[in-house]
């Protein structure tokens, strides 16, 4: 058995975070004594609490559950890069000798030897992975997922393969592994190196990460080596904008097949007749498998067509037929965060809508933005950005103030630190200096809410970042809809 697997009592060190909360999930409903450790409440440490895992707050070795401090040799540790190196609880577990692993590595081991696809992509790839587990797991094949987000439709970012018992009176019969995993493979800090999938989309290879990379060449290195632990017979879809010596790493007998928005973009995969109708996209896509016709999908924007695109070539991998990628893409609802309807239009202001965004990076707010115009022609727009991370923001700041000057009116919060510390001259100012929106400011929590109160200068409100921004989307929320419908959400 999988050393992972069997171990008794496992620990999070930064249990809340999504990709750690679906390890947590995942142990938990595999019979294991879960808890953890994080840093502040959150809906998502609240729903762990309420599923029977224990979390607590305050970074103390007391805290660690007995049967942890006192089960070292039974007990597995997983870590989150955004653990301070000063934090007491994982110094003490590192002292008393405990196996410690980063989060990467456990899903790694957890997925070996069983059929992975795997979604890799500095942006993008959160979607696409949610796309193809929705649409296995509405076809009904037997599959389980690790996601990077919650998917709207599964609500949560766990899927559960089927159990053994539901395996064997399947038709035919299957062994859990035969069954294919989903994963969000994550290029920070290179942690997707430890996966070996069967089949792996990259959605992009955008320069990102620069703090651990250094720079764009080294990332795009990661790309060629995660491609390159692709498994003899596998499969690569790389997005026409992935940088092209990806597609010339990948091992002998690996099939490249390339996608985009045309067939010059994806020789290999490409959408066309696409038409939008309100928030809804319609195309067909050609691919090495055949055509699909009229395909409806929910979530707007054209780079969603393209993370489709993918997610039902994967699909056309394990069999769909073309009627079932029909239905299960017609079903898809999308991710909490990711172009999320807040609010649409009420009977008293029927022409406001309220969309909260996880981009955090330049071409994902621009993309976001652009699908916003195309959906909101002639309507103010007013966007809310917090910037994630000190190095990012000095990285791109030009970028950001680019894509964010989309919008008729730019509100910036303080930069959310994550695992950084400060850096000097890098600040929120560095964006909005280089903004060119009309109107543009720096706004504390407390100024974004009593401004939402009375200010009625905006017809599209969108909140947009990666940091802690969501903690006020419930808040806006009740605000607005109490303006717009006379009503709390």
């Amino acid at each position: 058995m999988n050393p992972v697997a069997a171990t008794p009592y496992v620990y999070f060190l930064g249990i809340g975070g999504i990709g750690m909360s679906a390890l947590a999930r995942w142990f938990k409903a595999n019979g294991h004594a879960v808890s953890g450790y994080d840093k502040t409440p959150t809906p998502l440490t609240e729903a762990l609490a309420a599923e029977g895992i224990v979390v607590h707050y305050q970074d103390a070795v007391a805290n660690i559950p007995a049967q942890v401090r006192e089960n070292r040799a039974q007990t597995l540790v997983v870590l989150t890069p955004a653990i301070p190196k000063d934090h007491q609880e994982w110094a003490w577990l590192r002292e008393q000798g405990y196996d410690i692993r980063k989060r990467s590595q456990v899903l790694g081991l957890l997925t070996q030897g069983r059929p992975t696809i795997a979604v890799a992509g500095t942006h993008g790839k959160t979607t696409t992975s949610s796309m193809v587990a929705h649409l296995l797991h509405h076809a009904g094949v037997p599959s389980a997922a690790f996601l990077g987000g919650i998917s709207l439709n599964l609500g949560s970012n766990l899927l559960l393969p089927p159990t053994a018992q539901e395996l064997a009176s399947s038709n035919p019969p299957l062994t859990s592994e035969l069954v294919p995993v989903v994963v969000e493979a994550d290029e920070y800090d290179r942690s997707f190196l430890t996966l070996y999938p069967d089949v792996a989309i990259v959605t992009s290879t955008d320069a990102d990460h620069l703090d651990i990379y250094g720079d764009k060449e080294a990332l795009v290195e990661s790309f060629r080596q995660f491609v390159g632990q692709i498994k003899p017979g596998g499969t690569l879809i790389l997005n026409h904008t992935a940088d092209p010596s990806v597609a010339q790493a990948v091992p002998a007998g690996v099939r490249v097949i390339r996608y985009g928005l045309s067939p010059e973009q994806g020789p290999e995969l490409y959408a066309d007749n696409i038409t939008a109708q309100g928030h809804q996209f319609q195309f067909s896509m050609h691919g090495p498998q055949g055509t699909v016709s009229s395909l409806e999908l929910a979530v707007p924007g054209y780079h969603n067509v393209e993370n489709m695109l993918a997610a039902a070539c994967v699909g056309q991998l394990y069999g769909l037929n073309p009627e079932q990628l029909q239905a299960a893409v017609a079903a898809y609802r999308g991710v909490k965060r990711r172009f999320e309807f807040i609010l649409t239009a009420g009977a008293t202001h029927p022409d406001r809508v309220y969309v909260d965004d996880y981009a955090h990076h330049p071409r994902e707010i621009e993309a976001f933005l652009r699908s916003m115009r195309a959906l909101y022609p002639g309507r103010k727009l007013r966007v809310i950005f917090q910037p994630h991370l000190f190095s990012r923001t000095r990285d791109f700041a030009p970028g950001f103030a680019e894509s964010l000057s989309l919008a008729d009116e730019v509100v910036l919060m303080d930069i959310y630190p994550a695992r950084e510390l400060p850096m000097p001259g890098v600040t929120s100012e560095l964006i909005l200096s280089q903004i060119t929106a009309p109107v543009k400011s720096i706004q504390t929590r407390e100024e974004i809410l009593t401004n939402a109160e009375t200010d009625t200068n905006f017809d599209v409100l969108a909140t947009v970042g990666a940091g802690d921004i969501d903690q006020l989307v419930p808040r806006l929320r009740n605000i607005l809809n109490i303006r717009w419908n006379g009503a709390e959400a």
